[in-house]
């Protein structure tokens, strides 16, 4: 298990940078989780991954030429902030037991509804004084009952200090003797059981870091294209390759209309990103992003700023053993998240020396990020 993370850590090094690297244990923990515990765990992760992704894309407009060469090459990093909100989480529902026929008290393999069952005093008699169809009857019926439980704990980015916790309730609990032909009720005691190992993995960190290798080419019509690109690596035989690429466009609508002292330029940006079987990533951005270069063409400052709308899918799909004693009992869970991150406005400052390009920049939206590039430009 720890090796397959590690493949992964070392195949998206220079996307994820060192988050997910101070820790092995993401993919063992999501095995664990299943249903609305996997979405409120994941969640905030999705949403900074989704508002990094879509950072960081552009710095200046393209030049209102009909051909022109503009080349750049270099990395971006981004980084969304986190709030203590984002770092912990809680979620109701249903659950059932698993049955099945009632072993020995010593016995192993025994279901979930037995060593519920177990602990159990029916009118004063033990589980284990009553008869045998009795027992099994218990079990049956308890395995057909809905248990309210409550699941809360750390989320991704939270603390790795703190387990998550699953809570059910008292139960009223009834079924039919098979001896008496009477319905019998009691109440089931609730139980807190805390899952040691599913713990928060970024520790509560003030930031949600990613990074990217980023082309831009240009300039044909005013028109600029961008591209991200890792190589296709295989991270191992169970969850098969790494795959990221992601390409936009910028055109400066000053080649067509007549814009007064500033740059403006429509853009469009999308991107997709898998982690074999485990994870998939989508991310789009549309808008318009104003600049203003001052100075000479090696040696200048560019304030620039935009506005864009955007959006951001995660889909997880992932192999939950409810049972560590059963492994062979195993569920596949799936689910899609969407970022939180609907619009951002940016702004940000481009500096240029020779053939090197730096820029930053502060982007607001649900998620507040930051990015900043180093570009070889010629």
């Amino acid at each position: 298990m720890k090796k397959n993370l590690l493949s992964i850590i070392l195949a998206v090094v220079l996307l994820m940078g060192s988050a997910l690297a101070q820790d092995a244990s993401f993919e063992g923990t999501m095995t664990k989780l299943a249903g609305d515990a996997g979405k409120g765990f994941v969640q905030p992760v999705v949403s900074a991954f989704g508002s990094n992704l879509n950072g960081g894309w552009f710095h200046k407009s393209p030049q209102t030429k009909i051909f022109g060469i503009d080349l750049e090459a270099g990395v971006v990093a981004m980084g969304t902030f986190t709030t203590e909100e984002n770092k912990t989480f809680s979620a109701t529902g249903a659950f059932q037991f698993s049955g099945g026929t009632v072993v020995g008290a010593n016995a192993t393999g025994k279901s979930e509804a037995q060593k519920i069952a177990e602990n159990m005093n029916v009118n004063g008699v033990s589980f284990y004084n009553l008869p045998a169809n009795e027992r099994q009857a218990i079990v049956d019926a308890i395995s057909n009952t809905s248990f309210n439980v409550g699941i809360a704990g750390p989320t991704i980015v939270g603390s790795t200090a703190d387990n998550m916790k699953i809570t059910v309730g008292d139960t009223p609990f009834s079924y039919r003797s098979p001896n008496t032909n009477q319905t019998v009720s009691t109440t089931i005691p609730g139980k807190t059981t805390v899952l040691d190992g599913v713990t928060g993995v970024l520790n509560g960190k003030a930031i949600v870091p990613l990074g990217a290798p980023q082309v831009s080419i240009g300039t044909i019509f005013g028109t600029q294209a961008t591209f991200r690109y890792l190589p296709e690596v295989q991270i191992s035989p169970e969850l098969g390759k790494f795959k990221y690429f992601g390409f936009g466009i910028q055109h400066n609508l000053g080649m067509w209309l007549p814009i007064p002292i500033v740059d403006v330029s429509a853009s469009f940006f999308t991107q997709k990103l898998n982690i074999g079987t485990l994870m998939e990533a989508k991310t789009t951005a549309f808008g318009l992003n104003v600049s203003k270069q001052l100075g000479f063409a090696f040696l200048n400052v560019t304030p620039y700023g935009g506005f864009m709308l955007e959006s951001s899918k995660m889909t997880f799909g992932y192999d939950f053993v409810p049972n560590a004693a059963n492994p062979t009992n195993v569920q596949h869970i799936s689910f899609e998240l969407e970022g939180e991150n609907k619009s951002r406005i940016t702004l940000g400052l481009s500096l240029r020396i020779l053939v090197i390009n730096i820029n930053a920049d502060y982007n607001i939206g649900k998620q507040n990020s930051a990015t900043a590039g180093v570009f070889f430009a010629f």
